[in-house]
């Protein structure tokens, strides 16, 4: 994956990360438009940055098979 690519050319998005904090210390996260990007850190810095990692992974993989596929895909903002 090319993130500078992305972070030039790829309109920015917002996303809302529902948290919570972790017994053993540190916070977990998972993002509600796309419930399958999910992380965890130890400050909620370090939670933010896993979690735009982890929607970018989940993004590129979406458009990865859609390119394989030969099929078009839209991600809309409501």
């Amino acid at each position: 994956m090319n993130n500078e690519y992305n972070q030039q050319f790829s309109p920015k998005r917002q996303f809302t990360i529902r948290y919570q904090d972790e017994e053993d210390g540190g916070y977990s996260g998972q993002c509600l438009e796309i419930p399958g990007a999910i992380s965890q850190g130890e400050t909620l810095e370090e939670l933010k940055e896993n979690m735009k990692d982890a929607i970018s992974l989940i993004l590129e993989s979406i458009k990865e098979e859609a390119d394989v596929q030969k099929k078009k895909s839209l991600i809309l903002e409501v």
